[in-house]
């Protein structure tokens, strides 16, 4: 059974949250990427992981069900808010953190503003550190990505579908599923231009908050990703303290998606260990 919060973020932004699992067990909760929501994390939701442990994935701002202001996503604060703001509203004691992607940004937001004292440790799936220039520069966004940003951007429905579409394709490795294209797409085509500009309007290096971390991190990373190229990975890995590298082969930008049952597992075990 899922349950569905609404919970006041930073700036009195509303957003919407959705729980499963034990309510008594130890909790993780799930923090998507760029133009997605928490619906992507379906395979960890609604799998064996709910037999034991608390399970919260939360639509970003500007995301799925939660609101879709306007400027509302250019201050690390507000995203910091956002996720202490969950953690705080479901009373969650000391989650790991899983971020896909984007969230990685978004991870390092919340240590940067209130540390690590409220939760257990950290997961980075295909999760960037940096936006902007200190991220494309470094090299570590594929091609293929780059050139679908326009797209992104464009009012034109069609041109901003198009783009999307190509986006869902590079996140996996395999061929996706007819079924599985339209339900990404579903989500996908809720986020607003005015949102996707915000989001990539940011320009930042977290490398040096990364560094200071302390909690445990296991970074999950796909060997094909095509997104978060591999050495986004390997930079990730070498930032960590404590950090755990699993590389997935034959698997691309989203590993929870892609090869569900040794992403569960290895969640699993990470959060039992700390």
């Amino acid at each position: 059974m899922t349950t569905s919060h609404s919970v006041v973020g930073g700036g009195g932004i509303r957003l919407h949250v959705s729980e499963t699992g034990n309510p008594r067990g130890k909790s993780i909760l799930f923090i998507h990427g760029f133009s997605q929501c928490g619906l992507a994390w379906s395979r960890q939701l609604h799998s064996p992981l709910a037999k034991d442990l608390r399970l919260v994935a939360m639509d970003i701002r500007g995301h799925g069900l939660s609101e879709k202001p306007r400027d509302a996503y250019g201050d690390s604060k507000l995203w910091a808010d956002d996720v202490q703001a969950v953690i705080t509203a479901l009373d969650l004691d000391k989650p790991v953190l899983s971020g896909w992607s984007y969230a990685g940004v978004i991870i390092s937001d919340y240590v940067k503003h209130y540390g690590e004292d409220r939760i257990a440790g950290t997961n980075w799936v295909g999760a960037v550190s940096r936006l902007g220039d200190p991220l494309v520069q470094a090299g570590f966004l594929g091609a293929d990505f780059m050139a679908l940003v326009p797209g992104f951007f464009s009012e034109n429905f069609g041109e901003s579908v198009a783009a999307l579409q190509k986006l869902i394709r590079l996140c996996v490795y395999e061929e996706p599923s007819l079924e599985d294209v339209c339900f990404c797409l579903g989500y996908n085509v809720l986020v607003p231009t005015h949102v996707r500009q915000g989001l990539f309007s940011r320009n930042l290096n977290n490398d040096s908050i990364i560094e200071k971390m302390h909690k445990p991190m296991l970074l999950s990373y796909g060997e094909q990703d095509r997104i978060a190229l591999p050495s986004m990975g390997k930079h990730m890995a070498g930032l960590a303290r404590q950090g755990t590298l699993s590389i997935y082969p034959n698997v691309g930008h989203a590993a929870f998606w892609e090869a569900p049952e040794r992403f569960n597992r290895e969640i699993s075990d990470f959060r039992y260990s700390v």
